[in-house]
């Protein structure tokens, strides 16, 4: 069964196995994110988290990216603060969400991309995937955490030069950092995110709830 909105750029496909699947589905534009897309995730991710036939979210993005960050118009909605109502903040709710998320990455998580990635409990990227900072090159503060969760799983060193430089780094050496869990060709991504959350839907409820969302993401 799935359902849509924005026109179907955020997607939302729930399986009988348990396993729900949001895709930010923006190809054209590598994922970036607009405002009313940015408002579908969030409500995507709390409407799951509340779904109880729901037990584990894979979340990727359709065609040659993951996520290229914000269009224009949301950036500067951010930018000025326009992002506080924690209702409409994707990066909140996918913290707040009791289910696992397992991000499925490729091609690009660049800025906004990559603080969502950042909020998965799980990541398998797909080969050649590049994450990248570019905060400092466009002059703006990091609303979504990236500064606090980013040193804490690369370490302090590795994340100042990732910020500071914005330069990109590869699926291969995030996986080595502890940042990616798998790194697979990409016609394998979709495959390996969801023999995760087989295993992960088909072990005990109550205490993966408990462990991966709030002992874990919530430090």
């Amino acid at each position: 069964m799935s359902d849509s909105s924005s026109e179907n750029l955020i997607l939302v496909s729930r399986e009988p196995d348990g396993i729900a699947t949001v895709t930010i589905n923006r190809p054209a534009s590598l994922n970036s994110l607009s405002q009313l897309m940015i408002t579908d995730l969030a409500r995507a991710f709390k409407d799951l988290g509340r779904d109880e036939s729901v037990r584990v979210i894979i979340l990727s993005g359709s065609g040659r990216a993951f996520c290229s960050g914000l269009d224009l118009t949301a950036a500067e909605q951010v930018f000025k603060g326009g992002m506080k109502d924690k209702e409409y903040d994707p990066v909140f709710q996918m913290e707040q969400c009791p289910k696992p998320i397992i991000g499925a990455i490729n091609g690009v998580a660049v800025t906004a991309g990559f603080e969502i990635a950042l909020a998965c409990d799980i990541l398998v990227a797909a080969k050649g995937t590049n994450f990248m900072d570019t905060h400092t090159r466009f002059g703006i503060v990091p609303s979504w955490g990236l500064s606090q969760k980013l040193p804490r799983i690369i370490g302090p060193n590795k994340a100042r030069e990732v910020s500071l430089t914005a330069m990109p780094f590869t699926a291969e050496e995030a996986q080595k950092l502890g940042f990616v869990n798998y790194v697979v060709e990409g016609t394998e991504l979709l495959k390996k995110a969801r023999e995760i959350a087989r295993v992960v839907a088909h072990n005990n409820h109550d205490i993966v709830i408990r462990r991966g969302r709030i002992n874990i993401m919530k430090k």
